[in-house]
């Protein structure tokens, strides 16, 4: 994410990721990206050229395949409990990063609302609200009347 990051910032040419990305690589970086541009050529396949086959790539090499399956569980099972409002959201956009879903607004508004503590769920869902950000609001803000 930092790297996209960057490259957005400095408004990177599609062609010039890859080298940027691989220029920083060190120790057992550089020697999985040097061992895996040998075998692709070993076996005549082209090199990595762009952005997503080198991110893909280094999905495969460093997160087991069970990883999303798992992001998946966690924000399947996320509740606010002891958390705050805010903790709550946070972590359920973290897992939904991790999970690499990407859903419509109100399944990511059923899902917050669902997460929430029942005292403060039944209160939010008694107001009106515009969007999903304006239902975060609210929600600190009946937190913070509760409390």
């Amino acid at each position: 994410m930092k790297v996209e990051q960057l490259f957005a910032c400095h408004r990177v040419s599609e062609e010039r990721k890859v080298p940027l990305a691989t220029l920083s690589f060190q120790d057992n970086a550089m020697y999985w990206w040097t061992a895996l541009e040998r075998e692709r050529r070993l076996h005549k396949n082209p090199s990595i050229e762009y952005w997503n086959d080198l991110r893909g790539a280094l999905r495969r090499r460093h997160i087991p395949p069970y990883y999303n399956r798992k992001s998946m569980d966690k924000l399947q099972g996320l509740h606010q409990k002891n958390l705050s409002v805010e903790e709550h959201w946070q972590k359920m956009v973290l897992y939904i990063i991790r999970a690499g879903i990407n859903e419509d607004n109100h399944t990511t508004i059923y899902r917050f609302l669902s997460g929430l503590k029942l005292e403060i769920r039944n209160k939010v869902e008694l107001l009106p609200y515009k969007d999903l950000n304006h239902l975060i609001q609210l929600s600190i803000k009946v937190e913070k009347q509760i409390l």
